[in-house]
């Protein structure tokens, strides 16, 4: 049986080893006595004791596995022995890393933190600063003189059909006039129009809609008899974002002028956005409902409720909606004067 270094040894020539000399057990209490050794050192192992190893293990002749195995011989087994015995030049060590290369180790969460802390800080001082600096060239941008519209409503809708006056006619599908009877107690003012508005050409369509109908019926009224519905614009902004100031004002004629010819008694604004642009003020919703405000030079009675998609949002708030509704009609119904 033959060995080479580095092979695993055949277990088979061992147990008939074990039978012929039962000297299986001193096996494994010489190979618990031999010490782990490097590679090199085991080659450098007395040959007389190597042999008694070897003869132990029922290994006939050792030979390494960089040696010719076919004409292997004791002559060789030497030259192996002697090779071995040769000094080995050490391994050169590796050299330190340079610093620059330790500066590349990622740094801890906390240190790393610091840095894209300061970023955010910049990068809301640039918005910020982008902000104001948007709204002073809004301010100092030359106002368009209010465009004329038609005194008749024949030459409103005309004009609202055909308005260029700002960019959300590249944006729109058809533009949305109002609904409603010419002459109407009550007016009702959403935001703008949206998807589906946009789509029918109809204010407060869908479920929103809806809704509007059951509330505006609640109270004996509807948009067929005694109720015109509008939008502070007539173009739906993309995405439904809200309305602009330069949009705001190019619409505005044209509900100025509605309201001139509705005449209603009274104005009812649905949201946030319709109370503030049309009363123009910054005030939240919580204080713009309940008291009476008054839009415009006719200082018609104006009153501020939630939008009835908030409401499909936070039913809770449909109590308070209904307190407002109840102020609409007695607005309605109070004797003149």
């Amino acid at each position: 049986m033959r060995f080479a270094v580095g092979m695993s040894v055949r277990l088979e020539p061992m147990r008939e080893q074990q039978g012929r000399s039962g000297r299986f057990p001193a096996i494994s209490v010489l190979s618990s006595r031999i010490p782990r050794q490097p590679f090199l050192s085991r080659l450098d192992m007395d040959p007389v004791r190597r042999q008694h190893y070897l003869k132990a293990l029922g290994i006939d002749q050792w030979v390494a596995r960089t040696a010719n195995v076919a004409s292997a011989n004791v002559g060789a087994v030497a030259e192996t022995v002697h090779a071995a015995r040769s000094p080995t030049p050490a391994p050169t060590p590796a050299s330190p890393a340079p610093e620059s290369v330790a500066t590349a180790v990622p740094l801890p969460a906390r240190v790393r933190a610091e840095p894209v802390q300061g970023a955010t800080k910049a990068a809301t001082a640039t918005v910020t600063v982008t902000t104001v600096a948007m709204a002073a060239e809004e301010r100092q941008r030359p106002q368009m003189p209010p465009h004329q519209v038609p005194a008749d409503w024949d030459g409103l809708r005309a004009a609202v059909r055909d308005c260029r006056a700002c960019k959300l006619c590249e944006s729109r599908t058809q533009t949305v006039f109002g609904v409603g009877p010419e002459q109407s107690a009550l007016l009702v003012v959403g935001e703008a129009p949206g998807a589906d508005e946009d789509a029918q050409g109809e204010p407060f369509v869908g479920r929103a809609g809806k809704l509007l109908d059951q509330m505006l019926a609640a109270i004996g009224h509807s948009r067929t008899d005694s109720v015109f519905i509008a939008n502070v614009l007539k173009c739906r902004p993309p995405g439904n974002r809200d309305p602009e100031a330069d949009e705001v004002r190019a619409c505005r004629p044209f509900l100025d002028q509605q309201i001139r010819l509705i005449r209603p008694r009274l104005i009812l604004a649905l949201g946030r956005i319709a109370a503030q642009r049309l009363l123009d003020t910054d005030q939240p919703l919580s204080k713009l409902r309940g008291p009476l405000h008054a839009y415009g030079d006719t200082r018609t009675p104006v009153l501020v409720s939630y939008h009835p998609a908030y409401l499909l949002r936070s039913p809770r708030e449909k109590a308070k909606s209904w307190q407002d509704l109840k102020q609409v009609w007695r607005q309605l119904h109070a004797p003149p004067g």
